[in-house]
């Protein structure tokens, strides 16, 4: 539309003519949005709102009287109200280049006095100190100006060769030096230890590849073994087996042909045997029989013998008596004694002639040891048994 402006977003439109404003001020002040301008009655104009910069090196004397060459760099710009728009109007309108180098004497003005209330160390060590002081002292007239400040930088400060600086940073470097060794020697250090951990792990590393490699041909040889000693291990158990059942084969053989030995020598042998024994002890003991018989009859016969010699004996014993000085002190009893006398002396020799004659056998049955019988000239048994002499019995006293 003819007559109608619109500002750049980062500038502000100054309109001018017309009736006076009542705040005083020359042109009205239009940002952010457009206006319409009559030709021929107001004028536009257009001052920049964009951040702008100024660069100050200034030779700078400090409180010990060291001189210093201070680089400053400053951001600033024209305020965004009104008031601010309208001052800087007035002074940078027709010439907006201007800002940039009255903002930098500005700055180099107070930049001298604080640097000259400072000491170097205070400037090298505070730089924000020294900026922010500077700031403070070019606020006002900054602001008089129209112009806001967003940042003042101190880029350099230099001695111009009188080695101060370096002078004063020599026990810092030194000590920063000797630090800079001393973790030098430290990485050093730390780098030779990774480095022979490296080596450990790497020679560890290779021990436990070369076991485990050893270890698995170990594994594949043992299989190895085991799978050619499959064939010869079931050939063998195969033998095993063939020769189990042969002498199983051979046991039931050996007790089959036992069975058949016992059946046809040991059982007729035993049988043999058995009639061996049955016949003689059979013949033993009709041997026994005949001379059991015999002994009785024997005994029978030298019974009836002796009984009948008996009298004999008496009569022998008698006829002994016949020639003896015998007195009998008690009539007839003593006389009936002697006759017992007789008669029982003649029953022990029947019965001493009796054991000397019985067959041994007979005797050890009953307990009795056998004496050879004593024996006169004629080898009569009955005629040794017999006394020499009778010896009477004694007569009572009492006659």
């Amino acid at each position: 539309m003819l007559g109608y402006r619109v500002p750049d977003p980062d500038e502000a439109m100054l309109i001018a003519g017309g009736k006076g404003k009542a705040d005083g001020t020359p042109f009205r002040v239009i940002t952010g949005h457009g206006a319409f301008v009559m030709p021929f009655v107001r004028s536009a104009s257009f001052l920049t709102l964009s951040m702008r910069e100024a660069e100050v090196a200034e030779q700078c004397v400090t409180k010990q009287g060291i001189a210093l060459q201070v680089k400053a760099v400053i951001a600033f710009k024209v305020g965004n109200d009104p008031e601010s728009i309208v001052n800087a109007a007035q002074r940078f309108l027709s010439d907006q280049d201007q800002m940039s180098v009255l903002a930098g004497r500005i700055f180099a003005g107070h930049l001298r006095s604080i640097v000259g209330s400072m000491t170097v160390e205070e400037i090298v060590t505070e730089r924000q100190k020294l900026a922010t002081e500077v700031l403070d002292g070019s606020k006002a007239e900054m602001v008089k100006m129209g112009l806001i400040v967003d940042s003042l930088q101190i880029q350099s400060i230099d001695d111009m060769g009188q080695g101060y600086i370096a002078a004063m940073a020599a026990p810092h470097n030194a000590a920063i030096q000797r630090q800079a060794k001393i973790a030098q020697a430290e990485a050093d250090r730390a780098a030779a230890e990774a480095q022979q951990e490296s080596v450990r792990k790497q020679a560890e590393y290779e021990r436990q590849t070369a076991v485990v490699q050893a270890q698995y041909k170990a594994d594949i040889d043992k299989a190895q073994a085991q799978s050619n000693q499959v064939g010869p291990l079931q050939q063998a158990d195969s033998q095993r087996e063939v020769i189990k059942a042969q002498t199983e084969l051979a046991q039931r053989a050996a007790e089959l042909r036992q069975q058949q030995l016992v059946a046809e020598v040991v059982k007729p042998a035993e049988a043999d045997a058995e009639k061996v024994r049955v016949l003689a002890k059979a013949e033993a003991d009709r041997i026994k029989i005949q001379a059991e018989a015999a002994a009785s009859h024997n005994r029978v016969a030298l019974d009836r013998m002796l009984i009948d010699q008996l009298p004999q004996i008496v009569r022998e014993a008698a006829a002994g008596l016949a020639n003896a000085d015998i007195t009998v002190l008690n009539g007839a009893d003593g006389l009936g004694e002697i006759a017992a006398g007789l008669v029982s002396q003649g029953l022990s020799i029947f019965d001493a002639v009796k054991r000397n004659i019985t067959p041994a056998d007979e005797r050890a049955g009953e307990g009795g040891e056998r004496s050879d019988p004593p024996r006169n000239g004629t080898g009569d048994p009955a005629r040794a048994a017999l006394p020499s002499q009778a010896t009477p019995p004694q007569a009572s006293a009492d006659g």
